[in-house]
């Protein structure tokens, strides 16, 4: 296969690697397509309005990592693989804004150990994505960019925080990406932008270096187009740091090498609990439902074995309300990042967030409720103390039913129309409890005139703490034997030959 055969749109790390080694492709070709597929579609034609900033250097670290393949062969597992990080990662050549007019200018002066990770790894960080502004909701639209679109419908967001993650990568503006997850967000995004995501047991991976919302329920996580790729990245960004004491709890418990988990059978045996009080009931949930329920006997046909299980205690819209910390949190730990005399950062508090109202107003009521509440108040500890409750309920439910995993749709409906709030979302399971949970593609719903190929739903696998390896070989047997992966009709222009 010459050059001029090898197609950027839907690549791996398998295929590229495979290109590098052969001379039939550069990390410096590479590169240039991709900054020529943001240049196209970012802020021309759909504008799609993803990417806050490009790595004016991307070019010299793939002109580099070329000179050492020809020296010494592949540098790392993510040999020029370029990566697109959410703009809450520390990157000390590039601004961090977290979506803030605030911190449009502000460049942290060290690396977040996540962005190390991937620098160590032979990664190439191509940009920095998009996100609702300080990470505080879930439609992706920030007072330094504004709003994210869904690639699939432009009508649509793209989910939220990690939006600009998720969305750049259905677009294929770069094969890996990096989200950040407090309640949702991760995951939704993947859900609405037909790709792979991972939100790890709390402590798998080092929030140190990450502008945060909640270190109580804060994680990052990794985004792509195939679980493949998602699990060859979370070998290089889960371990221990010092800096992040969650990740103590890791020791013993990070696998070397999670890519074994790969198993086309890996759904054979397993038992998998259904939870029906996360679909929903009314004509608006149906597509959702007809999906999730097709996965379900997909992976009956696939030798999983299903339990229905009734749980109207395990409300998601109640665990947000009344169980989350993450309002709670926020003026405290975001506080104590920005006040931190080694981050130098330009603006010190919440306080001075909200006093300067230069921020996005789809955050005002969740930044002006978070600046009124403490982590010293009696609901604050009521609150942890349900945590715990709802922690030890999730795994007595599966140890009752012998249960490998849990799985729900994502979303109970439709990712929402821009200029709507997200609803209904079902992730506050996963990220209060502090349970490992995967999403992939489980398939679309019908055609519209602003959706050709209709709107991406995502299937999410929940299990036990540190059991990201079971449910690897869940989520990767579905997503192999259905494939529902496409690419968005919009974002598919020929040009991305090499």
């Amino acid at each position: 296969m010459g050059v001029d055969k090898f197609h950027i749109e839907e690549t791996t790390i398998a295929d590229v690697h495979k290109s590098f080694l052969s001379g039939q492709l550069t990390a410096r070709q590479l590169v240039r397509y991709y900054q020529k597929r943001i240049d196209t579609y970012n802020q021309s034609g759909p504008r799609l309005n993803a990417i806050i900033y490009v790595n004016p250097e991307a070019m010299e670290v793939a002109a580099v990592l070329d000179a050492k393949l020809k020296k010494s062969g592949l540098a790392g597992p993510l040999h020029g693989i370029p990566v697109i990080l959410k703009d809450n990662v520390n990157t000390m050549d590039m601004p961090t804004t977290a979506g803030s007019l605030l911190l449009k200018e502000y460049v942290p002066p060290y690396d977040a150990f996540i962005t190390k990770r991937l620098r160590n790894a032979g990664a190439i960080l191509i940009a920095k994505a998009n996100l609702h502004e300080f990470a505080v909701w879930g439609e992706t639209i920030s007072s330094i960019l504004g709003q994210t679109l869904n690639p699939y419908d432009l009508t649509r967001t793209p989910g939220g925080s990690s939006g600009g993650t998720g969305a750049g990568l259905a677009a294929n503006f770069g094969i890996l990406g990096v989200g950040t997850d407090t309640v949702n967000s991760i995951r939704s995004p993947a859900s609405a932008n037909s790709i792979a995501a991972i939100r790890p047991t709390l402590g798998l991976i080092s929030r140190a270096g990450i502008i945060p919302y909640s270190l109580t329920q804060d994680t990052a996580g990794p985004m792509a187009r195939t679980l493949t790729d998602t699990v060859k990245m979370l070998n290089v960004i889960a371990g221990y740091d010092p800096d992040d004491p969650s990740t103590a709890w890791n020791i013993d418990r990070v696998e070397k090498d999670y890519t074994k988990h790969l198993k086309k059978n890996g759904l054979r045996g397993k038992v998998i609990g259904i939870l029906r009080s996360l679909f929903g009931k009314d004509p608006i949930h149906q597509e959702v439902n007809e999906i999730a329920d097709k996965a379900i006997n997909d992976m009956k046909s696939l030798g999983a074995i299903l339990v229905e299980l009734q749980t109207p205690d395990l409300d998601p819209d109640k665990i947000t309300s009344e169980i989350s910390v993450h309002l709670y949190d926020l003026k405290h730990d975001l506080n104590g990042y920005l006040s931190d005399p080694k981050n130098k950062a330009p603006v010190k508090s919440l306080g001075e967030i909200i006093s300067s109202g230069k921020y996005s107003p789809s955050i005002e009521k969740n930044i002006k409720e978070a600046g009124a509440l403490s982590t010293d108040d009696p609901e604050y500890c009521q609150r942890l103390m349900k945590r715990s409750d709802l922690q030890r309920r999730v795994m007595q439910l599966m140890a009752e039913h012998k249960l490998d995993a849990l799985v729900f749709p994502h979303q109970k409906r439709l990712v929402v129309p821009v200029g709507d709030t997200q609803v209904e979302r079902n992730g506050s399971l996963g990220s209060v409890t502090g349970f490992p949970s995967i999403i992939v593609p489980g398939g679309f719903s019908k055609p519209t005139a602003t959706a050709k190929i209709g709107i991406p739903v995502g299937i999410e696998f929940l299990g036990r703490p540190w059991s990201e390896g079971t449910i690897i070989e869940i989520a990767y047997s579905y997503e192999q034997a259905t494939r529902h992966r496409r690419e968005p009709p919009l974002f598919s222009l020929p040009f991305g030959k090499l």
